[in-house]
């Protein structure tokens, strides 16, 4: 019986070739007088951009030619639908098409959509994300295809990317091999770089990565060999996997203060890096992080850091020296391999073994064990005289090479947050120190109810840096607008008319200040769970709750008639 359904299913595949059938649904000209091709989706209400004129009987295709600007509405024999979506290989080997735009209504790209478009100079998009849709087919659930990006061959034309501010995403792969585009500017609505989002991107020499950006996904600039510098901003907190390997032409390259990872190979192969400065923030140095950084002269490791992985600066031929942070509490064997490096300091107290000159995995080389002047912090040479690893150095000092232990780095002091008459304002102590902030908000954005109840909050994070210094432990705060009058609440002319107080909530240990209430109120702080964690009446403008609520726990902070969700720190 199978055999009988497969062989009628063949039958039946067989008999329609040859037949001669449209591709697309609907041809409407544009307000330009260019021809787009459509057909129906999602029951005849929305549409797609298919390929212009094909045929399934062998005739000769016509392909899209010069710019093209895909409307994000077409009105046809009197009814108006919304582009939603460009099918499957909608402009493939469209030589001629030089450029595109794609209205915000896209949400969706088919697989190959633009794959051999090798002329294709410019692109602007509303949902880069929408680039690396993949697309399975299956016969008995087994895939048949993998994931497809935008360019499925190498695109030399591409030069100038202009993303729209709006989009969030640049997804994985979206401009792989472009290796003709020399500048990208990313807009501060972007959150996330993709996997391998620009990867082999050999043209590209500078870009700029937005404040808005929180990750950037592994390989995102694998192989981009012409990029000169990079600065990683504050709001990034890891940087991933191979997320830079092989950028040989990088010189340069600043990590921002929230970073707290540097990934495997993050910045291996990169030979023209000559230096890096790793901030306080970091706690770990992934394997073979930087290998293979030849122009490397020196490295110095914070004291926040606590691991340094296998390989992690394996052949970085041009050290002549290495600072080794105070909080390292592992160093992974062949760490230092490939390279002698004559100077090595350490600050660490309490040494712990490493793979010494016996093994076939030694953190550091025969000739740094033999050679290299090792200095240890005051009072704790016989410590390393007498740990697996460390005492395989010839010469062990205190000091620093000039004979003293460097000070302890100054602190900066933790920033102040305060709100008055429409502004939010950060203040730190620390004479020549940057408060550096991020902020989230969980306005509603979007719903299908009749009734929603508006409680707007931003989310406040901030630190201060200053070089030289240890950063300063993180401020957060909860911004809310609270009504004083829900009865003078209205719509006149189309403008919403609400009276309001900005009120400022941050949470200390178990404490919780709110500042900008009206005095007399009372504020309730409850658990998560519903049970009351304190009480309290404002007084000039201020109200302190002390609850006994855990530093990391969510509370409800009950302002009148309205509740605000905090975290505590």
């Amino acid at each position: 019986m199978k055999q009988f359904k497969l062989t009628f299913l063949l039958t039946i595949l067989i008999s329609m070739v040859g037949a001669k059938a449209y591709a697309y649904d609907i041809a409407v000209e544009n307000a330009d007088g260019f021809i787009i091709y459509y057909n129906y989706t999602n029951d005849a209400t929305e549409l797609e951009v298919t390929l212009e004129g094909r045929y399934t009987d062998g005739d000769i295709i016509k392909h899209y030619t010069g710019n093209v600007v895909i409307p994000d509405e077409v009105t046809y024999m009197n009814r108006t639908r919304k582009v939603t979506s460009i099918g499957e290989s909608a402009f493939q080997n469209s030589t001629g098409l030089t450029s595109v735009t794609i209205p915000n209504s896209v949400k969706s790209i088919g697989s190959d959509a633009f794959s051999g478009c090798n002329y294709l100079k410019k692109v602007i998009v509303s949902d880069i994300a929408a680039w690396c849709r993949i697309e399975f087919a299956s016969i008995t659930s087994h895939p048949l295809s993998y994931a497809h990006h935008l360019y499925s061959d190498e695109n030399t034309e591409i030069k100038d990317l202009i993303i729209p501010n709006g989009v969030t995403t640049i997804g994985k792969w979206a401009f792989r091999k472009c290796t003709g585009l020399t500048s990208v500017t990313i807009p501060n609505s972007v959150t996330t770089i993709g996997n391998l989002a620009f990867s082999g991107c050999s043209g590209l020499t500078s870009v700029t990565i937005p404040n808005s950006v929180t990750s950037i996904c592994g390989g995102a600039f694998y192989d981009c060999s012409g990029l000169t510098s990079v600065t990683i901003p504050n709001s990034v907190t890891s940087i991933e996997d191979v997320t830079f390997f092989r950028c040989s032409g990088l010189t340069s390259v600043t990590i921002g203060s929230g970073v707290t990872s540097i990934g495997e190979s993050a910045f291996s192969g990169c030979s023209g890096l000559t230096s890096v400065t790793i901030p306080n923030s970091v706690t770990s140095i992934g394997r073979s992080a930087f290998s293979g950084c030849s122009g490397l002269t020196s490295v110095t490791i914070p004291n926040s850091v606590t691991s340094i992985e296998y390989s992690a600066f394996y052949g970085c031929r041009g050290l002549t020296s290495i600072t080794i942070g105070s909080g390292v509490t592992s160093i992974g064997s062949q760490a230092f391999y490939g390279v002698d490096i004559p100077t090595v300091i350490s600050l660490i107290e309490n040494p712990f073994e490493i793979a010494g000159k016996t093994s076939d995995k030694r953190a550091f080389t025969l000739n740094t064990f033999n050679n290299a002047s090792l200095y240890v912090p005051k009072g704790t040479i016989d410590k390393y005289k007498a740990t697996d690893g460390w005492k395989d150095f010839a010469f062990i000092e205190e000091g620093t090479g000039g004979g003293e232990t460097p000070p302890t780095p100054q602190t900066c002091e933790k920033p102040i947050i305060s709100y008055q008459e429409g502004k939010l304002m950060f203040t730190c102590a620390t004479e020549g120190a940057t408060c550096h902030y991020s902020i989230t908000d969980s306005d509603i954005k979007a719903g299908s109810e009749n009734e929603v109840q508006l409680t707007a909050t931003y989310n406040i994070s901030v630190f201060a840096a200053k070089t030289g210094c240890q950063n300063s432990e993180t401020v957060t705060a909860t911004l809310c607008w609270i009504d004083v009058a829900p009865k003078t609440e209205g719509i006149t002319n189309g403008v919403a008319q609400i009276h309001a107080n900005a009120v400022l909530i941050q949470t200390v240990g178990g404490a919780i200040n709110v500042q900008g209430v009206d005095d007399g109120t009372q504020i309730q702080v409850y658990s998560i769970n519903g049970t009351q964690a304190g009480t309290a009446v404002s007084q000039n403008g201020v109200a302190t709750i002390n609850t006994s609520l855990q530093s990391g726990s969510v509370a409800i902070v009950k302002i009148g008639d309205r509740g605000v969700k905090v975290v505590l720190k």
